[in-house]
């Protein structure tokens, strides 16, 4: 197997010899937020930070050696996509080597996967109220909740499947990444309060699951493989407050912060949950990476960051600039780039908004589709990247409340007119 910093191979270094996770702060806001740097056995991650999301192992319409060009520093995984393909995944060393990413990596434990197929729920929903919300009606779905784990029916295999707390360590240790996430139940914006307290306890007797399995298999495949322990409790300080609490005296390596929830209240439920945790762990907030969400997340103390969107709205021919995104369809025949201050492969090679748009509208010439998808996708990965590095600079400047409030300002149009 191939490693950044430490390499080792199975069954060749004890397991108290194994290189340890470990996280370090470097400098503190005023507040919850912090810069730091998680060390894991493929290298080091300096926070805050953006995980690249490589859902089965790749980043679509992007190189490894193009993410490690754009400054991506970490790559995120998901056990349910890369469960049937985890037995072959350890044969070949884990992750890292597997994918030739040979880097830092995290998997999540595939439960949003499982619960949205019994749900139909979103993550986190855009909008100030909660009328008419419903689940999808018990008959109709596809995944169903037991005290043992979820059970669902795959609608890509076709078949009955299954997967708990042990099935999901035991699938995250096969994978084989630097941090792997514990198996929760995620509630949706229409379950009551009643519900949510029922499926955090559940959530938290997983955790304890999730960390004896994961005890048993972390050294597997001869480096050492960590834990988060996952919050949930929905929209309520109380249940937020008490469940950190309690995985926080828990012996997992660091917590990751889900749940579905109104993206108003995201700064509120982050503070109440990193006001109760260990602050010498590092936190990953789960599934967002719009520029206020990760700037109101790395103020209320989250570390690292993950979400699909960059890569899924250059596809939709959305991509970013300082001055908002960009939706390509009115920009016909236009020689604008797509922001003049980005450096970017795409940008520095001077592909124009009007190019790019034709590109996209390609649908019956899959090289030039293909060709986009690739050019935005680079684009959008490095703005996203550029503003973790500059919001960590920020923070070790001193100068990070000036920084944010600068940047949303623009990208908002707070305050202005632009025409982005």
């Amino acid at each position: 197997m191939n490693t950044t910093d430490n390499p080792v191979t199975a069954g060749e270094t004890p397991a108290q010899e194994l290189p340890a996770f470990s996280f370090e702060i470097e400098k503190r806001l005023p507040g919850l937020g912090r810069a730091g740097i998680i060390h894991t056995p493929h290298g080091d991650i300096r926070t805050p930070a953006f995980m690249c999301v490589g859902t089965r192992g790749e980043v679509p319409f992007v190189s490894m050696e193009e993410l490690r060009a754009l400054g991506a520093q970490a790559m995120l995984s998901n056990g349910y996509h890369l469960r049937n393909a985890s037995p072959d995944i350890a044969s070949r060393g884990g992750l890292a080597a597997w994918s030739g990413w040979n880097g830092p990596t995290l998997t999540d434990s595939g439960g949003f996967q499982v619960m949205s197929l019994g749900s139909g729920m979103g993550k986190v929903v855009a909008m100030e109220n909660q009328d008419n919300l419903a689940n999808t009606p018990h008959r109709q779905r596809l995944a169903h909740v037991t005290e043992e784990g979820i059970r669902f029916w795959d609608p890509v295999l076709e078949r009955e499947d299954f997967i708990g707390p042990r099935q999901s360590m035991e699938i995250q240790c096969r994978i084989g990444a630097d941090i792997h996430m514990a198996f929760d139940e995620l509630t949706s914006l229409a379950d009551d309060y009643d519900y949510n307290v029922q499926a955090l306890e559940r959530t938290e007797r997983w955790a304890q699951t999730s960390l004896d399995v994961h005890k048993e298999h972390r050294d597997d495949l001869g480096y050492r493989q960590s834990l988060y322990g996952v919050l949930q409790g929905g929209r309520w300080e109380d249940l937020r407050r008490s469940t950190a609490r309690k995985l926080g005296v828990m012996d997992f390596d660091g917590y990751g912060l889900g749940g579905a929830f109104l993206k108003s209240d995201l700064g509120e439920i982050l503070r109440w949950c990193n006001e109760e945790l260990p602050e010498n762990k590092p936190r990953h907030l789960l599934g967002l990476s719009h520029p206020d969400d990760i700037l109101i997340g790395i103020s209320m103390g989250a570390d690292t960051f993950d979400c699909v969107a960059p890569t899924r709205e250059a596809r939709h021919g959305r991509v970013y600039s300082l001055d908002g995104p960009v939706n390509l369809g009115p920009w016909k025949d236009s020689d604008r780039l797509i922001d003049n201050e980005c450096d970017c492969p795409t940008c520095k090679a001077g592909w124009t908004r009007g190019q790019l748009r034709a590109l996209w509208k390609s649908k019956n010439d899959k090289e030039k589709l293909y060709q986009y998808f690739h050019l935005a996708s680079v684009h959008n990965l490095r703005f996203i990247l550029r503003l973790m590095e500059q919001a960590r600079q920020a923070i070790l400047d001193g100068t990070f409340e000036s920084f944010k409030e600068q940047f949303l300002d623009r990208y908002y149009h707070r305050n202005s007119h632009r025409d982005a």
